[in-house]
Formats: structure tokens, sequence, C-alpha cells
């Protein structure tokens, strides 16, 4: 019986693609499903063999921890370098729009509150 090692739920294609990659490295035969016509289902890579469960999930894992730590690296880097978009970085490349933004804010909360601060 097949098993589902994966939701592939918000997964990019490059992640899934290396994801096969270790599988196939490791010789773990597996399955995609594509996505549901309507996006109720977002596909999903499944195991073809139970027996491969135990093989499977510490390379899966690993691979995350990796992948983690790598992409964890590359924004610390693109943090330092200012590639970064804060709300401080936001405010001095576009007062205005950040200004608006913040009035916006104000003006739904006052509209959301309003009535119970009138009420009574």
């Amino acid at each position: 019986m097949s098993k589902l090692l994966i939701n592939l739920r918000r997964v990019p294609d490059q992640e899934r693609g290396q994801v096969c990659a270790l599988l196939d490295e490791h010789g773990i035969e597996y399955f995609l499903t594509p996505p549901s016509v309507w996006g109720i289902s977002a596909g999903g890579l499944w195991l073809r063999h139970d027996q491969d469960w135990e093989r499977a999930q510490p390379l899966l894992a690993d691979y995350q921890q990796r992948r983690y730590q790598q992409e964890r690296a590359a924004f610390e880097q693109a943090h330092q370098d200012g590639e970064v978009t804060t709300v401080t970085r936001n405010l001095r490349r576009h007062p205005l729009r950040t200004l608006a933004f913040l009035v916006a804010t104000v003006a739904v909360l006052l509209l959301a509150v309003m009535p119970f601060l009138t009420f009574g």
C-alpha cells in the first residue's frame, strides 16, 4: 500500500525535484499525484512501498534540516546586504506609501471599534 511522504501544498518545484532526486539516489520508488483542478488537493509525493517509509523518513528529515540551514544562511546574507524588506527600510524607500497604509490601517481599526465605543 502506498504512503504519503509529502503533501505538495506550497512546496516549490525546485524542492520537489530535489526530494525526488534524493529518493532516486537511494533507490526508493515513489510517484507524484497532481493537484486537483479546483485546488482542493495540492497533490502529493507518495512512496510506492510501505517498507520504504523507515528509510525515507530519516533521509527527508536530513534534507529538510540542510535546506533550512541553507535558506536561513541566504536570508541572513540578504539581510546583511540590505535586500530584505523591513518596516524601517520600507519607510525610508516609500514614506508616502507607508504613511498611506498606516492611515488606512488606523481608519479600518476605528471603523471596527467605533460601534463598541458608541454603544451604551
